[in-house]
């Protein structure tokens, strides 16, 4: 019997091969991706509300946040969705007491958009604090390495437009 420690199988009582591969990025990839959707599905869960509406809350919110006022037609460009969608997102939004509408002091038929409710701020809060959590994990990161991340980040999202592009004849032409 020996004692050598073998380096190629794989095992909890085995030395592991250190060496990453693309299988294992992409696995990373995998698992950050889930973690997160999880955590905005809890947060959505907790508000009763679906993904866009979150999205519209957080544009609202970081827009109140910098002194920004925001209106239908903002909240629609922000969040690449039709005026009719954001009509209808916005009178849910408004029902469920998450938005009010106010006269917009420059515009007196303009409306401006904010977000409300106590329980929905905390929800977003504590999106904002995992936010927070990442950057602090982002800035242990060297510039060099923030760099490589960004630019496969970057081309992880070239190659799923490209791939959603083959699917969708009207962006096909603009994948090149």
């Amino acid at each position: 019997m020996t004692s050598e420690v073998t380096t190629s199988a794989a095992g909890f009582w085995y030395g592991e091969d250190s060496r990453v591969d693309a299988v294992d990025v992409l696995n990373a990839l995998r698992r950050y991706r889930t973690a997160e959707s999880a955590a905005q599905r809890r947060a959505r869960e907790a508000l009763g509300i679906g993904e866009n509406a979150l999205l519209a809350l957080r544009v609202l919110l970081d827009a109140e946040e910098a002194g920004r006022t925001v209106n239908g037609k903002d909240l629609a460009e922000q969040l690449e969705i039709t005026a009719a969608s954001t009509s209808a997102l916005v009178d849910r939004l408004v029902r469920s007491g998450h938005v009010e509408r106010h006269p917009d002091p420059n515009d007196r038929r303009g409306v401006i958009l904010t977000a409300s409710g106590g329980s929905m701020r905390q929800v977003l809060q504590v999106l904002d604090q995992l936010d927070s959590r990442a950057i602090e994990a982002a800035e242990h990161l060297s510039s060099e390495e923030m760099a490589v991340i960004v630019s496969f980040l970057d081309e992880m999202v070239r190659v799923v437009d490209d791939v959603d592009a083959v699917g969708d004849p009207a962006r096909a032409g603009r994948s090149a």
